[in-house]
This record gives structure tokens, sequence and C-alpha cells, in this order.
């Protein structure tokens, strides 16, 4: 296209011709000046013989004819006034322009006079336009015939015959506007595509992109045919999109086609777009191979969609042209005709066509599944997706319905959900399965069937089993992994049905799936699955039939089976210490509901846990803590049953590994023998034999102490065992007697006293805190006050 040469050449070449163009310009103003029509002529001629040139590219030819255009337009203005004065006839001047020695200049100055020549009326614009269009013909140099042909049009557009236009003629002169327009659109493109074909095939890439520097030319003629009042729909319909499709399809140029088709989209009404649908669709299958179709038709779909949303009355119109039934089949055609397109410019297409289908039909659920079936269809007989760009789409694809009805039940009724899923890699299988998880937590979404359960714990099945990719869960992300977990935990915790025996389902639905799920995830789901079931049974209360066989009704004897044979699987973690929580959770529910041989099971169940699987000092601290105090709130113990129990439990305080330790469990085993809304726990004796206990350990620490490291240490246990017998001692216990604690208070000063003991502030201040306690007690008077009195807290 360009003679070789480089950058600085070419601006070499582009200032000699700016030099060039503005002496010629010089010399035409002169005349202009001295109304010397003769000079003028010949001056503009050789000022616009410059743009005669072959060696600049597309933007610097684009300089120099900006500069030549600005200087036409005072030769335009001139030309009009000596028509106007009368000395000269636009007639005559239009012959006489036509005597220019060259083709470019005879014909930039023959557009001039002739933008002059409709202005004056004195011949009909179609007339004039149509020698014009015709005479453009005599440049077919690509680049020097665009810009010339550009001017034309530039020149012409406030001058066509339209409607209401000062220009208008007969009945027929909107056709000859709408004529002379498409005409020089149809060379100007030809023009355009014949430029890719010029040149040495080294440079095709660099055409390529100084032709799209030179698209808009081309695109203007089609603002201005958007711009003609009479084009109406019927004659769009019938005239002006044929030719245009035709012009686009039978270039066969993949930059014009990508361009020109977006150009329609973007120039011509929404309503246009609607009623000509079929037309417009008919064009996208024999398009080039190569074109961008998926972005263009995206672009028509989006268009039409916004047009729907901000104008609700034209959704009838929108069924009455059957538009999802033409895009769908468009776009079947499309993919049909280019089976080399990739998996991701297909999905892209639904993606488009699944926005377009909720925003204007979101009604119509079938119509959704519809487009994701098609999906499936094209994904069919592949493996997996392993392009990022499919994959990201597919996302967006399955992402859209959750949106828009902001209820994933919804998209639970859709078959070819799932479907879809399938298509997607282990790693975004599990994104998708946040995000549907997110949708239902921040819509709120109640589901309540184990059908629907049954569904979505298919669809989120990355989070809740190991996928069959041979990804080891060391390899996850640890933090990445317990949130995942932590959601699906939550998503338990929604589940809810008021009627107990769907609820029953779907803890039983639940179950299934958690307990496939692997070690790993088994801490964090069975928790939200027994605090479920125990929600349950606490609506259940009282309910204790006979559970045989499968089918029975909700009993809370059902749930707790279900609750054992939940928490069992824990063991194989193993995670002891959370088991034992949850078995002392079921314990205390069974207490409310009156079962005591489940509440007995439970508790034999942390018994054997604590026995055999917890060996750490100070998980079996933590845990010998949290039996006492679920214990405690028993009540439905047999004296047998909670004889055993309680025995039990004594029995592991007193075997804790560190004394302190022992001697704290010991006297918190105290609470056992005494509470005050139970009839029958008020054993006074084994109370106080508790925390003589507890003192004697706590005398064995200070002696080991002292025996280690020749100090007896803290006096903290003596002061915690004091506040016990203050606790017990105010509750009434005839064991406990002021003159006890007395003895105890003296003691605990000797001990402070002694020279082996630690100077211990915290101590210091617990045991003045204590004193002062009693103190205010006997101040405060009445029947507590009366049993303080007789006990000294002054040295």
């Amino acid at each position: 296209m360009l003679p070789d040469g480089g950058a600085d050449d070419e601006e070499r070449w582009l200032a000699e011709g700016i030099a060039g163009v503005q002496q010629n310009a010089f010399y035409m103003h002169r005349a202009l000046d001295s109304n010397n029509l003769k000079d003028a002529l010949k001056y503009s001629a050789q000022m616009l013989s410059e743009l005669r040139t072959s060696r600049l590219s597309p933007h610097k030819y684009y300089e120099l004819y900006m500069r030549a255009f600005d200087e036409m337009r005072k030769l335009e203005m001139f030309f009009r006034e000596e028509t106007r004065r009368g000395s000269c006839s636009v007639v005559d001047l239009y012959e006489l322009v036509q005597h220019a020695g060259n083709v470019l200049p005879r014909l930039y100055l023959l557009c001039t006079v002739g933008s002059v020549y409709i202005k004056s009326k004195e011949a009909p614009a179609k007339d004039v336009l149509k020698d014009l269009v015709e005479m453009c013909r005599g440049i077919q140099h690509p680049l020097r015939g665009l810009f010339l042909r550009s001017y034309l049009s530039q020149i012409s557009r406030d001058k066509l015959p339209d409607i209401g236009s000062e220009y208008e003629g007969d009945a027929e002169s909107i056709n000859d506007a709408v004529e002379f327009v498409l005409q020089n659109f149809i060379e100007m493109n030809k023009l355009w595509v014949r430029m890719q074909h010029q040149g040495p095939v080294r440079e095709k890439e660099k055409r390529g992109k100084e032709r799209n520097e030179l698209r808009d030319l081309v695109g203007k003629n089609l603002h201005v045919l958007s711009q003609i009042e009479g084009v109406d729909l019927d004659m769009y319909k019938e005239t002006v999109l044929p030719r245009i499709l035709e012009q686009v399809v039978n270039c066969k140029d993949d930059l014009a086609q990508f361009y020109l088709m977006d150009c329609i989209i973007q120039v011509f009404p929404d309503e246009y777009h609607l009623q000509t649908l079929e037309t417009l669709l008919s064009a996208f299958p024999q398009l080039q191979p190569s074109v961008d179709i998926k972005t263009v038709l995206s672009q028509l779909m989006d268009r039409l969609s916004n047009y729907a949303a901000s104008s609700p009355e034209v959704l009838p119109e929108f069924l009455q042209v059957e538009a999802f039934a033409k895009f769908s089949n468009a776009i079947g055609k499309v993919i049909e005709a280019q089976p080399d397109m990739p998996v991701v410019g297909a999905v892209t297409l639904y993606v488009s066509l699944l926005t377009f289908t909720l925003r204007v039909h979101p009604d119509r659920l079938d119509y959704v599944d519809q487009v994701l079936g098609a999906c499936v269809k094209k994904l069919s007989g592949k493996a997996k997706l392993e392009d990022s760009r499919a994959t990201k789409q597919i996302v967006a694809l399955l992402s859209a319905p959750l949106e828009k009805y902001s209820n994933i039940v919804t998209a639970l009724e859709l078959s070819n959900y799932p479907r879809v899923m399938d298509y997607l890699d282990n790693a975004t299988t599990k994104v998708m399965a946040v995000v549907i998880i997110q949708s239902i937590m921040k819509n709120t979404t109640c589901i309540s069937t184990s059908d629907k359960i049954e569904a979505l714990f298919d669809l989120i099945k990355g989070l809740i089993k190991d996928m069959d990719d041979g990804a080891q869960d060391d390899e996850l992300d640890e933090e990445d992994f317990k949130e995942e977990q932590n959601s699906v935990a939550r998503l338990i915790h929604m589940l809810h049905n008021d009627d107990h025996e769907e609820m029953l389902k779907i803890l039983c639905t639940v179950q299934k799936h958690i307990l496939l799920g692997g070690p790993k995830r088994l801490t964090f789901t069975v928790p939200s699955l027994v605090f479920s079931a125990l929600k349950l049974v606490r609506r259940l209360q009282g309910q204790d039939g006979d559970v045989t066989g499968e089918d029975v009704p909700a009993t809370p004897k059902k749930i707790f089976q279900i609750l054992h044979q939940t928490i069992e699987a824990l063991s194989c973690v193993p995670s002891p210490e959370l088991a034992l929580r949850l078995y002392l959770q079921c314990a205390e529910a069974a207490n409310d509901c009156d079962l005591e041989p489940v509440a007995y099971e439970f508790f034999t169940q942390a018994f054997i846990l604590y026995e055999e699987e917890i060996a750490d000092s100070k998980a079996q601290i933590t845990a010998i803590h949290l039996i006492i105090g679920t214990l405690q709130r028993m009540n439905i113990f047999g004296v047998e049953n909670r004889d055993t129990l309680t025995h039990k439990t004594t029995g592991y305080s007193a075997k804790l590994l560190k004394k302190p330790d022992q001697c704290r469990a010991v006297y918190a085993c105290s609470h056992l023998f005494w509470t005050d809304d139970q009839d029958g726990i008020m054993d006074g004796e084994r109370v106080l034999l508790c925390l003589k206990r507890a003192l004697r350990i706590a005398n064995a620490a200070q002696q080991m102490a002292n025996a280690t490291r020749g100090s007896s240490g803290s006096v903290t246990l003596f002061i915690e065992i004091l506040n016990k017998y203050l606790y017990f001692f105010e509750k009434g216990i005839p064991q406990i007697t002021n003159t006890v604690i007395q003895d105890l208070i003296e003691l605990i000063r000797t001990e402070k006293q002694s020279d082996n003991t630690v100077a211990d502030p915290s101590a210091e201040a617990f045991f003045s805190s204590t004193l002062r306690y009693i103190e205010f007690q006997k101040q405060k008077g009445g029947s507590i006050g009366e049993k303080y009195e007789q006990i000294k807290t002054s040295s």
C-alpha cells in the first residue's frame, strides 16, 4: 500500500504536503480576495492535488486532508457568495470545475460546488446528489476514494431531500435520499475492504490496524441513515436493512462485518431491531467464521433487554415477535455454522441469551431451562472444562438465575441446572457451591423439603465430599477449607420445616450426605446437624412413642438414635473432645424429654470417650468440668444411676494429673450433691466430704511444692475452697457451720504467715475480697447476716 519508508520519511512527506496545501491556499485566498475566480480554481486544484499522494499512512493522510478540508469550506463560502450576487451562475460554475486537470481535485471541487448548487435550489437535490455519487466512482484508490466520499457525505448530510427538509421534493425524494446514502456507503465499504488486499502479505497486520483507524468514515453513513426522518419502520424493514446486510455479508471481510453489524445495532432504534429481528439474525450465520459474533449478538440482546427493562409496555411486542425463540434459533445456527467455535464463545452466547431471558421473560422458567439445556447439548461429549475463560462464563451462566430470582428453590426447579454444573472442574464446582450458599444466606431462603435438599446437596457436592480428582485435603488451603465448611454448617442451620415428619426427613437427608464427606469435614458439619436435630427434639418434648421400623413418626427417641449414629462417626476423625461435648448436649436434651435410659446412654458414651480417647491433661480438665456441669443440671436419674455417674465423676476428678487440677475438680463435684430446685439431691454429708477431700488435696499440693521447690507456693486453692464453703453455708447445709469456716480462715492465715509460703499479690487480693464479702453480709443483716455474725475476719 505504501512505499517502504521509515517514520522520519513519512513525517517529511507530510510536512511537504502541508507546506504545499498552505502555499496554494495562500494564493487561493489572495485570488478570493480579489474576486479572481479563475485563479481561485487554479490554486484550489493545485492545493487539492496534494491529496493525490500515496506515501502517507491513513493517520497522516487524515492530518493532510483536514488542512485541505478547512480551506475548502472557505472556498465553498466564496462560491455561495458569488452565486448569490449573480457574479457567476451556479450551473456555469458546476460545469467550469469539471475542467480541472486531475480527477481527484476535480471531484473535490465538484462536490464543493454541488453543495452550493443544492443550496441554491436551481436543481432538485436528488439529481445533484445522484450525479455526485456516480462521479466519485472515478477514484478507485482505497485511501483517496474513502476520504473523497467522506467529504461528499460531510457536505451533503444537511442537504438531503428528507421529510421536513427545505430540500424535500416529491413523494419519491425520500427514496432518493436513502439511495444516495446507501450507494455512498456501499462504495466506501468496498474501498475500505479493498485496502486489506493491497500490499505485501507480511504487512497484513499493519494494514488491519490502519483500516481500523478508518472505520468511522464508513460507519458515519449508517449514522446519517438513522437520522433521516423519512426512514420509518416499513422503509427500514423493506429497503434499508436488507441492502445494508447484503453488503455486509457479501464483502466477506471479518473486520468490516464485525464493525458494521455493531454499527447497525448501535445506530438504529431498538423498536426497529425488535420488528426486524428475524432479518437481522439471519445474517449472523452467514458471517465469516473469524468474526466475533458472540460480542455483536450479546450487544444486541443486551440492548433489547435494556429496552424491555426501561419500557415495560413493550413487553407484549417481545412475545408477539417471539424474540426468545428467534434468538435461540439464531444462536443454534451460528454455533452449527462454526463447528470450530471455542467453547467459551458458545457459552458466552448462552450467557447473553439467559440474561436477555431473565430480564424480558423472568416468569418463563421453561425458557431459562431451555437455555441451560442448549448449553448442556453444546458441552456434551466434552470432558470437564479446563479453559478458565469458559469456566468463568459457566459460573456467570449459573449465577444469573440466583441473582435474578434471589431464591435457590427456583433454581432447583431447573432440570438442566445441575447438568451444566457437571462440566465444571472441581475447584470451580466449589466456587459455585459457595456462591449458591451465599445466595441462600443473603436472601435467608428457607428450603423446607427433603427432595429440594437432596437436589441442593447434589449442587454443592463439591463442598460436602471429596471429589474424584485425586487432590488430597493436605493440598487445600486450610483457611479456605475452614471457610467453605463453615458455610455448609451455616446452611444446615437454615434448613427448616414446621412439619415434624418432614423435618425428620430433612435431617436424615443431611445426615446421609455429611457422613460421606470424609473425616476432615465432620468436625464442621456434625455439630450443625446435631443442634438442628436437638431443636426438633425440643419441639417434640413429651412424645416418647416406641420406635420400630423405618417409617415411624418423628419422636425424640427416633431422633436420638440418629444423633447417636452421627456423633459416633466422629470417632474416625478422631475428635473425642467435640464428640464428648455433643454427647453431653444430647444427654441434657434427653433429660428434658424424660428419657432416662437415653440420657444415661449418652453419659456412658461420654465417659467411654474420656477414659479411652482423651489423654491430654488440659483436655481432661475441660472435659471433667463439662461433665460435672451437665450432670449437675440433670434431674431425671434415679438414685442408682445418679450414684453411678457421680461416683465416676468424682473418681475421675481425683485422678487428674496435677494436684491443683484435682482439687478444683473435686470441689466442683460438691455441686452434684446439693441442688436447690431438685428434691432428693440435698446430701450435706457428701458435700462436706468433697470439700474436705479438696482441702486434703490442696494441703498435699502445698507439701509437694515445699518438697520439690523449697516453698509451699500460693494459698489460692485454700481461698477457692473457702468460697465454696461460704456458698454452701449460705444455702443452709447443716454440716457447714461457722466454726468450720472460722477454722478454714485461720488455716489460710497460718499458711500465709508461714516462712515457706511465697508471697502472691493476687492471692492476697482474693483473700481480702472474700473477707470483705463476709463483713458485707454481716452488715446486711437478716437471717444470712445472723449466720455470719459469729465469723471473725480480723486477725
